[in-house]
């Protein structure tokens, strides 16, 4: 008889739970378990956690300095939980991203979890790739300035993996950016590059990290990936790889590919699930691109009802 597969745990797509939410989270998992509330349906359902049940627990940040000082990593191990981690380091902007700390304190974050995990534990994300305005007229930018370095920081720390993938327009974004406009915020105005350009970057991305031993991955963005050269060693991500954390970690994690997440896009993440909550998690770093929910999409939603 087939033993049930033991699930992965992600914390999260929904909000930077590593950042603001390190106490609830470690709350819950001393109860051994969680309320998910299902952000389509709105019906909660119970999740039991444990090292019996759950194989492993990947991480979603931008920012690890509450989860490295309060040293929640040690804490879940010896719970007997594996850990993965997924970190995103974008180009310092204030204006994209105007929340995080500075581009150097993240290095040492790299740093910090690089030594206490393991590089093999964890996937660098420099996502999205952006192009802009700050002015209708003016002309177009990007926040590529500091990608090379932060391949030299990552690679000296023996990351191996690159994930990244262009701006998504969604419909929250332009709500978010119209109400900043409104607000005497600097103004954003997103472009979306050709095709062509878009295939430029990435394999100017790949040359670059290929001198570094670091492999670049596409987060769905299956239509480009299937213009790319035909010699090309970029791959399509896992950002959730069951596979992966099988032969990190031993044991029988779910292997089955997750349909519920952007698969027509071309995600190829395994089954996992997701206790994060756009409605109670808000995320305070207020990413002006975010599909999520940062903060002032709280207070846009808040000053609707005024």
């Amino acid at each position: 008889m087939n033993k049930t597969p033991d699930k992965i745990l992600s914390a999260s797509r929904r909000t930077d739970i590593p950042a603001f939410y390190m106490d609830w989270f470690m709350d819950h998992i001393k109860r051994g378990f969680f309320n998910v509330k299902n952000p389509f349906t709105k019906t909660i359902k119970k999740v039991d956690v444990s090292s019996d049940l759950i194989h492993s627990i990947v991480f979603w940040s931008k920012n690890y300095d509450v989860f490295i000082k309060k040293k929640a990593g040690e804490k879940l191990m010896r719970l007997g939980f594996n850990l993965y981690f997924n970190f995103t380091i974008n180009s310092e902007s204030s204006l994209l991203e105007p929340n995080l700390p500075p581009l150097k304190k993240r290095f040492e974050q790299l740093n910090e979890l690089s030594h206490r995990f393991g590089p093999e534990k964890i996937s660098w994300r420099f996502d999205p790739v952006c192009f802009y305005k700050t002015d209708p007229e003016g002309p177009i930018k990007n926040n590529l300035s500091d990608f090379s370095i932060i391949v030299q920081n990552v690679s000296k720390q023996g990351i191996k993996t690159c994930v990244t993938s262009f701006f998504d327009n969604y419909r929250k974004i332009q709500t978010r950016l119209k109400f900043l406009y409104k607000k005497n915020y600097p103004s954003v105005f997103f472009t979306e590059p050709p095709l062509e350009k878009k295939r430029q970057v990435i394999h100017h991305m790949e040359k670059y990290l290929a001198s570094t031993g670091i492999t670049l991955h596409l987060c769905c963005e299956k239509k480009l990936f299937s213009h790319l050269d035909a010699d090309t060693r970029v791959k399509e991500n896992s950002c959730i790889n069951g596979k992966l954390l099988k032969n990190l970690f031993g044991g029988h994690p779910e292997i089955k590919k997750d349909y519920g997440q952007r698969s027509k896009q071309g995600c190829k993440c395994t089954k996992s699930i997701d206790i994060g909550s756009y409605d109670a998690h808000p995320c305070f770093h207020n990413c002006l691109f975010c599909y999520a929910n940062p903060h002032i999409d709280t207070i846009i939603k808040q000053t609707r009802f005024q």
